[in-house]
């Protein structure tokens, strides 16, 4: 079960654990002196036995989990402390020696598979190198075996993917490739850095079911970062919380989570989303300088401001013959309506369409069929001024914005390229306007002399808000807007969003593949499957008493529930 006890002793024979750190120091060298990362860690991991390390960002775990494997990025050094693998000092090893380690002993999975993987070299061909590279196989038997490695993560017809690139095979299956290659040598420790957390729920529980099993059957040690302290309580019997690089508190996994003793650990359970279905502050409180006083969603008989109806959108797939071409069905028939001031969630697994179903809504994605109205006009069929105006109204968040905001500009200039684009206000006005966005996202004054590299990723996704309300849209399209943030970030976020819809009288497109987080925010959820809506309804209701299979099966897959058993989705 879940979080259960592994039936193996903890620790190595004799009773020492398998990984002991003790006192560990991390700073990052630069020209205006060393910044303090890690101060004084100590943590045990145990054969047979998961450890989890959490804390938002910046507090240190990343860099923890970079120095065990001897991969600490430039200007990153261990400055003290002790790190004993089985009894065997690792800090002050050569890379020759971390060579022998890394991959043999000590298996990394890191966080993002598109990174981590050769864009041009199968995928079979790089699980069979690190076999190679560890003198585990041959050259002649080397593929036959990582077939069989991309096999036990759970990859279907490894022998076909084996063959395929990075970019052809889904993300859920691209971070399986990278579990094979962690566990290619059979390796006494795993250290996870995030590996599910940009993953679909039903994705994520199928990989984390197959981590517990390496640990639970081989008596593989794993230490588990992540800011997911549902995943924690699922899986791990012990929890290191960490805060601006110290540790605040362990112990016991069902402890800490159930009766947390410091002040941080109680702070991100108290921000850890769940799958009731309210708003961060229940439609009251704050947000930046100015009260949250607006009304809720319009009433059932209002007109929708978004109707949408028969979207559909079909892509080109090759067939077996080169010649031949097919097509395949991305979205099929979506239909739904957006209330005045009204939040739709929408779910669904990668590939569902729902990510495409957006991009047709912004007029991003052609349509094949059916019909988009904003305020009665079809957006998909007005062109030119007529475009450009309605456009104005319904404005993107994009799920990364550190990659969608420009590196070269200013904040500043970032939010007042919409107005210059639009024809919007004078230079003389935009200062007062910039100021007036970055109050109503709460950042502080002097961030717009800054540039997106400079600010947090809670800072960032901040200014993709602000930028996004520069036209004074009515409809705001949130595409994932902080599934790759920590849960104190993702709460706040979450908080800001509630406030400005009161404020402002904005609806929300939400979509994202976490429910509980859309349980969050939503008035309405609707569940995609297969391009479909397969299921929509209150958040309340449809959370209480879901009707779909496929709404059951999401739901049980989400961390921090009991649940023993799959739904059926048939």
């Amino acid at each position: 079960m879940p979080g259960a006890r592994a039936a193996v002793p903890r620790g190595e024979p004799g009773g020492e654990p398998l990984l002991d750190v003790r006192g560990l120091r991390i700073g990052y060298r630069a020209a205006s002196g060393t910044r303090l990362a890690v101060d004084g860690l100590d943590l045990t991991v145990a054969a047979g036995e998961i450890t989890a390390v959490v804390g938002e960002s910046g507090s240190g775990k990343s860099s923890t989990a970079q120095a065990l494997v001897g991969l600490l990025p430039a200007g990153g050094v261990v400055l003290g402390g002790s790190v004993r693998l089985q009894g065997e000092e690792l800090t002050g090893l050569g890379e020759r020696a971390w060579r022998e380690v890394r991959g043999r002993r000590i298996g990394l999975i890191p966080q993002d598979p598109g990174v981590s993987l050769d864009p041009v070299k199968p995928v079979g061909a790089q699980v069979a190198e690190v076999l190679r590279t560890h003198g585990l196989a041959t050259r002649r038997d080397a593929p036959a075996r990582a077939v069989g490695l991309l096999g036990e993560a759970g990859l279907p017809d490894p022998d076909q993917r084996a063959r395929q690139y990075p970019h052809e095979i889904s993300g859920g299956m691209r971070q399986r490739v990278l579990i094979a290659m962690a566990t290619a040598a059979r390796p006494r420790l795993l250290v996870a850095d995030e590996p599910t957390s940009a993953l679909d729920v039903t994705v994520q529980r199928r990989l984390l079911d197959h981590l517990q099993e390496v640990v639970t059957t081989t008596g593989t040690a794993m230490l588990l970062v992540t800011h997911d302290l549902a995943v924690v309580a699922d899986r791990a019997q012990h929890v290191v919380v960490m805060s601006q690089g110290r540790v605040v508190e362990a112990g016991p996994a069902g402890r800490v989570l159930a009766d947390p003793r410091h002040p941080y650990t109680r702070e991100l359970l108290a921000d850890a989303p769940t799958l009731t279905a309210r708003s961060p502050r229940g439609r009251s409180g704050t947000v930046g300088s100015a009260p949250v006083t607006g009304p809720g969603p319009a009433s059932a008989d209002a007109a929708p401001l978004l109707s949408v109806t028969g979207l559909t959108r079909a892509f080109p797939v090759r067939g077996p013959a080169l010649s031949r071409r097919r097509t395949r069905t991305a979205v099929d028939g979506v239909g739904f309506e957006l209330g005045r001031g009204e939040t739709l969630g929408v779910v669904g697994e990668s590939g569902s369409g729902k990510s495409t179903t957006a991009r047709m809504i912004l007029g991003l994605e052609r349509v094949d069929s059916g019909t988009v109205l904003l305020d009665g006009v079809d957006v998909t069929t007005v062109r030119g001024a007529a475009r450009r105006a309605l456009h104005r109204r319904i404005q993107l968040v994009y799920q990364n914005p550190y990659a969608s905001l420009n590196p070269r500009f200013t904040v500043g200039e970032l939010l007042t390229e919409p107005l210059r684009n639009h024809g919007i206000g004078s230079r003389a006005e935009w200062g007062g306007e910039v100021r007036r966005l970055l109050d109503d996202v709460a950042l502080p004054a002097g961030v717009e002399r800054r540039k997106v590299a400079e600010l947090s990723g809670g800072q960032r996704q901040r200014v993709a808000i602000a930028r996004a309300l520069a036209l004074g849209p009515e409809v705001l399209v949130c595409d994932e807007p902080v599934s790759a943030l920590d849960v104190t970030v993702q709460a706040r976020i979450l908080e800001l969003l509630v406030g400005l819809q009161e404020r402002h009288g904005l609806s929300y497109l939400f979509i994202s593949h976490d429910l509980a987080v859309v349980a969050q925010v939503s008035d309405r959820i609707a569940v995609m499957r297969g391009g479909r809506i397969v299921e929509s309804g209150p958040a309340a209701e449809l959370l209480r008493a879901p009707q779909h299979p496929y709404t059951r099966q999401l739901l049980a897959a989400v961390p921090g529930r009991s649940a023993t058993e799959d739904p059926s989705c048939s």
